[in-house]
């Protein structure tokens, strides 16, 4: 059994801690383990916050822009992609892995690094002009007797 969901959401911070609860709800109620959940909660925050604050152009009619959330549960893995329609990343940061760290008084540049810490696979890439997309996956690890443990 899998479950996916797919989100467009407005670039508005409100919009953060929606799909964050919703993932949430999802691995709960799929029995996965709570500090497995834990982790892809925040790396997902951190990914959506980057699309509200990073995610750019509005396009005709639209106040604020928009961005989508993806979220993939299949057996042993959960990927989750957040796509928005911003400028994109440097090309620099798209290709090399390891940028340096931000200076300890900075404002940004912690969100992709700390998305990197938490989840087992990172991979960050644009869409020419279309914004850039932040995947990730997690190994999953369930509780016993839950819903979609891999068999």
């Amino acid at each position: 059994m899998s479950i996916w969901w797919s989100l467009h959401l407005r670039r508005e911070a409100a919009s953060v801690p929606l799909a964050r609860r919703l993932l949430i709800g999802t691995m709960e109620t799929s029995g996965v383990d709570p500090d497995i959940s834990f982790d892809l909660s925040v790396a997902l925050s951190e990914a959506c916050a980057n699309a509200v604050e990073h995610g750019g152009r509005e396009r005709p009619g639209e106040k604020t822009g928009a961005y989508r959330v993806t979220a993939y549960l299949d057996g042993e893995k959960c990927r989750i992609e957040v796509a928005d329609s911003g400028p994109g990343f440097p090309a620099r940061r798209v290709v090399r892995r390891s940028a340096p760290a931000p200076a300890l008084t900075s404002e940004n540049g912690r969100g992709l690094r700390l998305i990197e810490q938490l989840a087992d696979h990172v991979h960050v890439r644009n869409r020419p002009g279309h914004g850039a997309v932040v995947s990730f996956d997690k190994i999953l690890k369930w509780r016993e007797g839950a819903l979609l443990r891999a068999v």
